[in-house]
């Protein structure tokens, strides 16, 4: 179905407002834009969810059921060879000698 239909909903006031923000900050066109950017998202969230689901009980069908040590070995693995990727705080880099205290 192409073209467009209108929509009564109720909806959080939180998110009224976070849509609210993004039209005052240009990320939006407007609250039907927004509304309907974010219904875009959550199907392709939940097509992507239903894919996932599929392809998880085929592999199973064919390889038995992926147990929970599986899945905690699979992650520590994924843990150790992950790159951390976000920059030091003031609280992680160590002192330089300078500021307070020094001499």
């Amino acid at each position: 179905m192409k073209g467009k239909q209108r929509l009564s909903a109720s909806v959080d006031a939180e998110l009224m407002q976070a849509g609210h923000e993004a039209v005052a900050q240009g990320r939006a066109e407007s609250i039907s834009a927004w509304v309907n950017d974010a219904l875009r998202l959550k199907a392709d969230h939940d097509r992507r969810m239903r894919a996932l689901d599929e392809f998880i009980a085929a592999y199973e069908a064919e390889h038995g059921e992926i147990t929970e040590e599986e899945m905690a070995a699979a992650a520590r693995r994924a843990r150790s060879q992950a790159t951390v990727v976000r920059a030091a705080t003031v609280s992680d880099r160590p002192p330089s000698g300078r500021g307070q205290g020094a001499a």
